[in-house]
Protein backbone atom coordinates (compact mmCIF):
# COMPACT_ATOMS: atom_id res chain seq x y z
CA UNK A 1 0.00 0.00 0.00
CA UNK A 2 1.43 3.26 -0.80
CA UNK A 3 0.64 6.68 0.48
CA UNK A 4 1.07 9.34 -2.40
CA UNK A 5 0.15 13.00 -3.09
CA UNK A 6 -1.21 14.31 -6.39
CA UNK A 7 -1.44 12.99 -10.07
CA UNK A 8 1.69 11.13 -10.31
CA UNK A 9 0.50 8.63 -7.89
CA UNK A 10 -2.53 7.70 -10.67
CA UNK A 11 0.53 7.59 -13.16
CA UNK A 12 2.35 4.85 -11.08
CA UNK A 13 -0.33 3.00 -10.05
CA UNK A 14 -1.52 1.86 -13.76
CA UNK A 15 2.35 1.46 -14.37
CA UNK A 16 2.43 -1.29 -11.70
CA UNK A 17 -1.30 -2.71 -13.25
CA UNK A 18 0.25 -2.68 -16.87
CA UNK A 19 3.77 -4.61 -15.28
CA UNK A 20 1.12 -7.02 -13.11
CA UNK A 21 -1.28 -7.44 -16.82
CA UNK A 22 2.26 -7.96 -18.46
CA UNK A 23 3.53 -10.49 -16.19
CA UNK A 24 0.33 -13.00 -16.64
CA UNK A 25 -1.48 -11.79 -13.38
CA UNK A 26 -5.26 -10.69 -12.86
CA UNK A 27 -6.04 -7.37 -12.23
CA UNK A 28 -8.89 -5.08 -10.55
CA UNK A 29 -8.49 -1.28 -10.98
CA UNK A 30 -10.84 0.86 -9.49
CA UNK A 31 -10.90 4.25 -8.17
CA UNK A 32 -12.98 5.28 -4.64
CA UNK A 33 -14.52 8.07 -5.49
CA UNK A 34 -16.53 10.12 -2.49
CA UNK A 35 -20.39 8.72 -1.96
CA UNK A 36 -19.73 5.53 -3.88
CA UNK A 37 -19.55 2.15 -1.30
CA UNK A 38 -16.60 -0.37 -1.78
CA UNK A 39 -19.05 -3.04 -2.54
CA UNK A 40 -20.59 -1.27 -5.10
CA UNK A 41 -16.60 -0.19 -7.02
CA UNK A 42 -15.19 -3.86 -6.44
CA UNK A 43 -18.43 -6.45 -7.60
CA UNK A 44 -17.93 -5.42 -11.00
CA UNK A 45 -14.34 -5.56 -11.59
CA UNK A 46 -13.82 -8.98 -9.53
CA UNK A 47 -17.08 -10.38 -11.40
CA UNK A 48 -14.74 -9.79 -14.68
CA UNK A 49 -11.62 -11.09 -13.15
CA UNK A 50 -13.60 -14.32 -12.24
CA UNK A 51 -14.71 -15.00 -15.39
CA UNK A 52 -11.24 -14.64 -16.49
CA UNK A 53 -10.21 -17.32 -14.72
CA UNK A 54 -13.22 -19.61 -14.93
CA UNK A 55 -11.84 -20.11 -18.89
CA UNK A 56 -8.67 -21.78 -17.34
CA UNK A 57 -9.60 -25.24 -17.49
CA UNK A 58 -7.85 -26.34 -13.69
CA UNK A 59 -9.42 -23.29 -12.28
CA UNK A 60 -13.37 -23.54 -13.87
CA UNK A 61 -15.40 -24.72 -11.20
CA UNK A 62 -13.49 -23.20 -8.44
CA UNK A 63 -13.87 -19.51 -10.32
CA UNK A 64 -17.87 -20.65 -10.74
CA UNK A 65 -17.95 -20.90 -6.92
CA UNK A 66 -16.44 -18.09 -6.67
CA UNK A 67 -18.80 -16.53 -9.09
CA UNK A 68 -21.91 -18.16 -7.02
CA UNK A 69 -20.20 -16.46 -4.15
CA UNK A 70 -19.84 -12.75 -5.56
CA UNK A 71 -24.32 -13.32 -6.25
CA UNK A 72 -24.86 -14.26 -2.67
CA UNK A 73 -22.52 -11.44 -1.79
CA UNK A 74 -24.61 -8.72 -3.99
CA UNK A 75 -27.59 -10.28 -3.12
CA UNK A 76 -27.28 -10.13 1.01
CA UNK A 77 -25.77 -6.42 0.85
CA UNK A 78 -27.65 -5.07 -2.31
CA UNK A 79 -29.93 -3.15 0.26
CA UNK A 80 -27.30 -2.22 2.39
CA UNK A 81 -25.35 -0.61 -0.69
CA UNK A 82 -27.89 0.36 -3.26
CA UNK A 83 -24.89 1.26 -5.64
CA UNK A 84 -24.07 -2.28 -6.41
CA UNK A 85 -24.85 -2.84 -9.56
CA UNK A 86 -23.07 -5.69 -11.45
CA UNK A 87 -24.27 -8.37 -13.65
CA UNK A 88 -25.43 -11.96 -12.53
CA UNK A 89 -23.80 -15.03 -14.51
CA UNK A 90 -24.56 -17.68 -11.43
CA UNK A 91 -27.41 -18.24 -8.78
CA UNK A 92 -25.90 -17.79 -5.40
CA UNK A 93 -24.40 -21.09 -3.50
CA UNK A 94 -26.62 -21.10 -0.15
CA UNK A 95 -23.87 -20.31 2.97
CA UNK A 96 -20.96 -18.46 0.45
CA UNK A 97 -20.91 -14.83 1.46
CA UNK A 98 -24.43 -14.31 1.95
CA UNK A 99 -25.11 -13.56 5.53
CA UNK A 100 -25.30 -9.70 5.12
CA UNK A 101 -22.10 -9.02 6.96
CA UNK A 102 -19.63 -6.80 4.81
CA UNK A 103 -16.40 -8.02 7.23
CA UNK A 104 -17.76 -11.74 7.06
CA UNK A 105 -18.99 -11.86 3.34
CA UNK A 106 -15.89 -10.00 1.79
CA UNK A 107 -13.51 -12.55 3.47
CA UNK A 108 -15.32 -15.62 2.43
CA UNK A 109 -15.78 -13.79 -1.37
CA UNK A 110 -12.17 -13.05 -1.55
CA UNK A 111 -10.74 -16.81 -0.01
CA UNK A 112 -13.11 -18.28 -2.98
CA UNK A 113 -11.75 -16.31 -5.21
CA UNK A 114 -7.84 -16.36 -4.19
CA UNK A 115 -8.61 -20.23 -4.48
CA UNK A 116 -9.27 -20.30 -7.96
CA UNK A 117 -6.40 -17.91 -8.40
CA UNK A 118 -4.15 -20.37 -6.70
CA UNK A 119 -5.55 -22.90 -9.02
CA UNK A 120 -5.09 -21.19 -12.01
CA UNK A 121 -1.08 -20.38 -11.00
CA UNK A 122 -1.90 -16.79 -11.29
CA UNK A 123 -2.80 -13.71 -8.30
CA UNK A 124 -5.67 -11.27 -7.97
CA UNK A 125 -4.14 -8.50 -7.90
CA UNK A 126 -6.74 -5.42 -6.61
CA UNK A 127 -5.42 -1.61 -7.40
CA UNK A 128 -7.28 0.89 -6.29
CA UNK A 129 -6.94 4.89 -6.55
CA UNK A 130 -8.01 7.24 -3.99
CA UNK A 131 -8.23 4.49 -0.93
CA UNK A 132 -8.69 7.30 1.92
CA UNK A 133 -12.05 7.51 0.50
CA UNK A 134 -13.11 4.22 1.32
CA UNK A 135 -15.35 4.43 4.58
CA UNK A 136 -13.38 3.24 7.75
CA UNK A 137 -16.03 0.10 8.18
CA UNK A 138 -15.54 -0.77 4.70
CA UNK A 139 -12.10 -0.31 4.92
CA UNK A 140 -11.94 -2.24 7.58
CA UNK A 141 -13.59 -5.16 6.53
CA UNK A 142 -11.18 -5.26 3.18
CA UNK A 143 -8.45 -5.09 5.73
CA UNK A 144 -9.45 -8.35 7.73
CA UNK A 145 -10.06 -9.92 4.30
CA UNK A 146 -6.70 -9.58 2.88
CA UNK A 147 -5.30 -10.65 6.09
CA UNK A 148 -7.37 -13.85 6.03
CA UNK A 149 -6.07 -14.42 2.62
CA UNK A 150 -2.62 -14.36 3.72
CA UNK A 151 -2.99 -16.50 6.42
CA UNK A 152 -3.95 -19.10 4.17
CA UNK A 153 -1.73 -18.13 1.29
CA UNK A 154 -3.78 -17.63 -1.22
CA UNK A 155 -2.74 -15.32 -4.22
CA UNK A 156 -4.45 -11.87 -3.27
CA UNK A 157 -2.95 -8.54 -3.10
CA UNK A 158 -4.17 -5.21 -2.77
CA UNK A 159 -2.00 -2.21 -4.27
CA UNK A 160 -3.50 0.94 -2.72
CA UNK A 161 -2.74 4.82 -3.38
CA UNK A 162 -3.93 7.89 -1.58
CA UNK A 163 -3.02 10.80 0.27
CA UNK A 164 -0.74 10.79 3.26
CA UNK A 165 -3.31 10.44 5.78
CA UNK A 166 -3.69 6.76 4.41
CA UNK A 167 -2.00 5.47 6.90
CA UNK A 168 -3.46 6.50 10.00
CA UNK A 169 -6.94 5.66 8.46
CA UNK A 170 -5.99 1.83 7.59
CA UNK A 171 -4.24 2.17 11.30
CA UNK A 172 -7.93 3.08 13.24
CA UNK A 173 -9.52 0.86 10.38
CA UNK A 174 -7.45 -2.05 11.63
CA UNK A 175 -4.56 -1.72 14.34
CA UNK A 176 -2.42 -4.36 13.00
CA UNK A 177 -2.77 -2.84 9.43
CA UNK A 178 1.10 -1.06 9.73
CA UNK A 179 1.98 -4.89 10.38
CA UNK A 180 0.21 -6.38 7.20
CA UNK A 181 1.16 -3.69 4.59
CA UNK A 182 4.23 -1.64 3.31
CA UNK A 183 3.53 2.57 2.95
CA UNK A 184 6.18 3.94 0.94
CA UNK A 185 5.68 7.55 0.70
CA UNK A 186 6.18 9.38 -2.98
CA UNK A 187 5.79 13.26 -2.83
CA UNK A 188 7.33 15.72 -4.92
CA UNK A 189 10.83 15.04 -6.98
CA UNK A 190 13.93 15.61 -6.26
CA UNK A 191 15.26 18.73 -8.04
CA UNK A 192 17.57 16.37 -10.22
CA UNK A 193 15.00 14.42 -11.37
CA UNK A 194 12.59 17.09 -12.13
CA UNK A 195 15.11 18.80 -14.59
CA UNK A 196 15.63 14.70 -16.31
CA UNK A 197 11.40 15.01 -16.76
CA UNK A 198 11.43 17.76 -18.39
CA UNK A 199 14.92 17.86 -19.94
CA UNK A 200 15.27 14.38 -21.67
CA UNK A 201 11.11 14.53 -23.31
CA UNK A 202 11.92 17.80 -24.66
CA UNK A 203 15.65 16.54 -25.82
CA UNK A 204 13.80 13.72 -27.38
CA UNK A 205 11.74 16.51 -29.61
CA UNK A 206 15.30 17.95 -30.33
CA UNK A 207 15.16 21.19 -27.91
CA UNK A 208 17.46 21.76 -24.97
CA UNK A 209 16.87 23.91 -21.86
CA UNK A 210 18.79 26.49 -20.64
CA UNK A 211 20.19 25.45 -17.03
CA UNK A 212 18.99 28.76 -15.36
CA UNK A 213 15.05 27.82 -17.16
CA UNK A 214 15.39 24.40 -15.66
CA UNK A 215 16.28 25.75 -12.24
CA UNK A 216 12.78 28.21 -11.74
CA UNK A 217 10.76 25.69 -13.16
CA UNK A 218 11.90 23.49 -10.35
CA UNK A 219 11.70 26.31 -8.25
CA UNK A 220 8.01 27.58 -8.72
CA UNK A 221 6.64 23.55 -9.19
CA UNK A 222 8.33 22.43 -6.01
CA UNK A 223 8.92 19.12 -8.22
CA UNK A 224 5.69 18.81 -7.98
CA UNK A 225 4.80 15.98 -10.91
CA UNK A 226 1.74 17.19 -12.13
CA UNK A 227 2.64 21.11 -12.10
CA UNK A 228 5.86 20.03 -13.86
CA UNK A 229 3.63 19.02 -16.45
CA UNK A 230 1.47 22.18 -16.37
CA UNK A 231 4.72 24.22 -16.67
CA UNK A 232 6.27 21.97 -19.08
CA UNK A 233 3.11 22.75 -21.41
CA UNK A 234 3.22 26.34 -21.49
CA UNK A 235 6.18 26.48 -21.44
CA UNK A 236 6.56 24.14 -24.94
CA UNK A 237 3.78 26.18 -26.23
CA UNK A 238 5.53 29.94 -26.14
CA UNK A 239 8.79 28.85 -26.50
CA UNK A 240 9.64 30.22 -30.27
CA UNK A 241 13.19 28.53 -30.39
CA UNK A 242 15.76 25.84 -28.77
CA UNK A 243 17.52 26.33 -26.14
CA UNK A 244 13.96 27.07 -24.00
CA UNK A 245 15.17 30.38 -21.90
CA UNK A 246 14.62 31.77 -18.22
CA UNK A 247 12.55 34.53 -20.41
CA UNK A 248 10.21 31.81 -21.76
CA UNK A 249 9.68 30.34 -17.90
CA UNK A 250 8.84 32.91 -16.79
CA UNK A 251 6.06 34.00 -19.55
CA UNK A 252 4.95 30.72 -19.30
CA UNK A 253 4.52 30.60 -15.72
CA UNK A 254 1.90 32.99 -15.60
CA UNK A 255 -0.53 30.79 -18.25
CA UNK A 256 0.45 27.84 -15.42
CA UNK A 257 -0.58 29.90 -12.34
CA UNK A 258 -3.46 30.53 -13.90
CA UNK A 259 -4.46 27.36 -15.39
CA UNK A 260 -3.79 25.53 -12.08
CA UNK A 261 -6.43 28.57 -10.52
CA UNK A 262 -8.73 27.49 -13.05
CA UNK A 263 -9.12 23.88 -12.53
CA UNK A 264 -7.07 21.91 -10.44
CA UNK A 265 -7.01 24.73 -7.16
CA UNK A 266 -10.55 25.43 -8.22
CA UNK A 267 -12.10 22.46 -7.90
CA UNK A 268 -11.02 21.67 -4.42
CA UNK A 269 -12.25 25.20 -3.39
CA UNK A 270 -15.62 24.50 -4.69
CA UNK A 271 -15.91 21.70 -2.36
CA UNK A 272 -15.36 23.65 0.66
CA UNK A 273 -17.43 25.21 3.26
CA UNK A 274 -17.32 29.01 4.38
CA UNK A 275 -16.18 27.91 7.59
CA UNK A 276 -13.34 25.32 5.74
CA UNK A 277 -12.29 27.99 3.44
CA UNK A 278 -11.47 30.24 6.65
CA UNK A 279 -9.60 27.47 7.73
CA UNK A 280 -7.65 27.14 4.76
CA UNK A 281 -6.91 31.16 4.26
CA UNK A 282 -6.07 30.99 7.89
CA UNK A 283 -3.27 28.30 7.16
CA UNK A 284 -1.88 30.04 4.23
CA UNK A 285 -1.60 33.61 5.49
CA UNK A 286 0.85 31.48 7.69
CA UNK A 287 2.93 30.48 4.75
CA UNK A 288 3.30 26.73 3.31
CA UNK A 289 3.51 24.79 6.63
CA UNK A 290 2.96 22.70 8.44
CA UNK A 291 1.25 24.66 11.11
CA UNK A 292 0.45 23.95 14.87
CA UNK A 293 -3.00 23.79 14.97
CA UNK A 294 -2.80 26.41 18.09
CA UNK A 295 -1.29 28.72 15.46
CA UNK A 296 -4.31 28.25 13.09
CA UNK A 297 -6.97 28.76 16.11
CA UNK A 298 -4.89 31.99 16.54
CA UNK A 299 -5.07 33.52 13.37
CA UNK A 300 -9.27 33.00 13.39
CA UNK A 301 -9.53 34.16 16.83
CA UNK A 302 -10.98 30.48 18.14
CA UNK A 303 -9.93 27.80 20.60
CA UNK A 304 -8.54 24.68 19.22
CA UNK A 305 -11.22 22.39 20.48
CA UNK A 306 -13.71 24.32 18.31
CA UNK A 307 -12.18 23.79 15.57
CA UNK A 308 -11.08 19.74 15.68
CA UNK A 309 -14.08 18.96 13.51
CA UNK A 310 -13.43 21.82 10.97
CA UNK A 311 -9.70 19.87 10.85
CA UNK A 312 -10.77 16.67 10.19
CA UNK A 313 -13.27 16.78 7.49
CA UNK A 314 -10.49 18.88 5.64
CA UNK A 315 -8.38 16.18 6.25
CA UNK A 316 -11.58 13.63 5.23
CA UNK A 317 -11.49 15.76 1.91
CA UNK A 318 -7.79 15.24 0.73
CA UNK A 319 -6.89 19.10 1.15
CA UNK A 320 -4.65 18.74 4.41
CA UNK A 321 -2.72 16.36 6.31
CA UNK A 322 -1.12 15.58 9.75
CA UNK A 323 2.92 15.26 9.06
CA UNK A 324 2.60 14.87 12.95
CA UNK A 325 0.58 15.48 16.12
CA UNK A 326 -0.79 18.47 16.69
CA UNK A 327 0.92 19.47 12.65
CA UNK A 328 -1.35 20.69 10.03
CA UNK A 329 -0.34 21.04 5.93
CA UNK A 330 -1.55 21.10 2.79
CA UNK A 331 -1.88 18.15 0.86
CA UNK A 332 -0.39 19.74 -2.52
CA UNK A 333 1.62 22.69 -3.08
CA UNK A 334 1.17 26.11 -3.98
CA UNK A 335 -2.12 25.63 -2.60
CA UNK A 336 -1.83 28.58 0.05
CA UNK A 337 -0.76 30.61 -2.42
CA UNK A 338 -4.05 30.24 -4.27
CA UNK A 339 -6.05 30.99 -1.05
CA UNK A 340 -4.00 34.00 -0.78
CA UNK A 341 -5.03 35.33 -4.25
CA UNK A 342 -8.81 33.94 -4.55
CA UNK A 343 -9.43 35.01 -0.81
CA UNK A 344 -7.11 38.45 -1.00
CA UNK A 345 -7.20 41.06 1.97
CA UNK A 346 -9.03 40.27 5.87
CA UNK A 347 -12.81 40.59 4.72
CA UNK A 348 -12.39 36.71 4.99
CA UNK A 349 -11.75 36.80 8.88
CA UNK A 350 -15.53 38.14 9.49
CA UNK A 351 -17.93 35.09 9.16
Amino acid sequence: MVGLRGVGKTVLLDQFARDAEGAGLHTMRIEAPEGRSLPGILAPELRKALIRLSTVERARDLARRALRGLAGFVGALKATYEDIQVGLDFKPEPGLADAGDLEHDLQSLLEAAGEAAKAAGTALVLFVDELQYVPEDELAALITSLHRVGQRQLPVVLVGAGLPQLRGRTGKAKSYAERLFDFPEVGSLSPEDARDALAKPARSEGAEFEPEALSRIVEETHGYPYFLQEWGKHVWDVAQSSPITFHDVETASMAAVASLDESFFRVRFDRLTPLERRYLRAMAGLGPGPHRSGDIADELDRKVTSLGPVRSKLIEKGMVWSPGHGDTAFTVPLFDEFMLRIMPGDDWRVG
